[in-house]
């Protein structure tokens, strides 16, 4: 009888353990219910309080999607209270694909209150594609200014040289809107400014003297603006300013100085060049004069022995050799004799 009881009171206490045991846990998830409701409850009465209705397993359900629910809730709440109807998928989806979902919202609406057609398919792949598009309906209302060139590259003016030589420093503002069928696939502003900063240098280096653009810097504007610079830009041009127009160095003449520099530099070379050729001639003249002062040398010594074969031959006698010697002897004093009397140079 004493183990039966004890058997009893032991299942009696297992069955008691189990039901506290269920009922924590019960507890446990009524408590993660209770906070799940309250943390979405304002959420969802204020998109309730909006006609912008969500239900809450949607709320948990972007919850387990690891999508912010305020930003959806918030955002479909500023849709619907702007007239516009943008459904909570297509919201998610964005968020999901990694896209600003305020961000295309409000352009959105701002694209709406200013008449400008921009679908919510256009807007988001804008989005995506890393161009602001809230800026981009902006600029697109409000049109912009940029500076060419931009100062912040480092360069304050664009230089260009006029054909008299003279250079120029000119400071442009270009006006801009955007253009939002354009701005995938357009380029950006610094291709605006290469292209303006381009016109205005071919510009200034076609006039023929810098004080015509001096006189009419307008002409600078008209004449870039006339090549169609936004074609395939994100951007259409209004209007091109010219800011400010500074004269600044001679270049033509810094030019010229460095060209006669130079050609005087090469005449030098080239008279240098001549002077070692006349040196290297006169060595060589006198090589020959001593090569051919040899060869007389060497002529004079075959006399002797040309006589001396006469004499043996009997083609020369006694008396033709001192003939010789006399006509030697009368032209070696006659050539004495004219030295003498040859006038002397005055030497200073």
């Amino acid at each position: 009888m004493a183990s039966q009881l004890n058997h009893v009171l032991a299942a009696g206490n297992f069955a008691n353990v189990a039901l506290v045991g269920l009922l924590v846990l019960l507890g446990i998830f009524a408590l993660v219910f209770i906070l799940i409701i309250a943390s979405f409850f304002k959420l969802w009465l204020q998109a309730k309080l909006s006609r912008a209705d969500v239900k809450f397993s949607e709320l948990i359900g972007m919850w387990l999607r690891k999508v912010e629910p305020r930003t959806i809730v918030i955002s479909r709440i500023t849709a619907v209270q702007a007239g516009l109807d943008i459904s909570q998928r297509d919201l998610e989806s964005h968020f999901l694909a990694g896209g600003r979902v305020p961000n295309v919202v409000r352009a959105l609406i701002a694209a709406n209150r200013a008449n400008i057609d921009l679908s919510w398919k256009t807007a988001t792949a804008i989005d995506l594609a890393g161009r602001d598009i809230l800026e981009a309906v902006q600029t697109s209302v409000n049109p912009k200014v940029i500076d060419c060139p931009d100062p912040r590259k480092g360069r304050e003016t664009v230089d260009a040289v006029a054909q008299d030589g003279i250079q120029l420093k000119a400071k442009a503002r270009v006006t801009v809107r955007a253009n939002i069928d354009r701005l995938i696939g357009g380029a950006t502003e610094e291709t605006i400014i290469a292209r303006v900063g381009e016109g205005i240098v071919t510009t200034i280096g076609s006039a023929i003297t810098h004080k015509s653009v001096l006189e009419n810097p307008d002409n600078i504007s008209k004449s870039v603006l006339a090549k169609g610079l936004d074609a395939g830009t994100a951007f259409e041009i209004l209007s091109i300013d010219i800011a400010d127009v500074d004269v600044g160095e001679n270049i033509g003449a810094q030019l010229q100085g460095a060209q006669a520099e130079a050609d005087l530099k090469r005449a030098k070379a080239e008279a240098e060049k001549r002077r070692a050729m006349a040196v290297a001639r006169e060595q060589e003249m006198r090589a020959a004069v001593e090569e051919n002062r040899a060869k007389v040398v060497l002529a004079e010594a075959e006399v002797p022995k040309a006589m001396a074969d006469a004499f043996r031959q009997g083609n020369m006698g006694i008396m033709d050799y001192y003939r010789m010697k006399n006509i030697n002897a009368d032209t070696s004093m006659r050539d004495s004799i004219a030295k003498t009397d040859a006038p002397k140079k005055n030497v200073e």
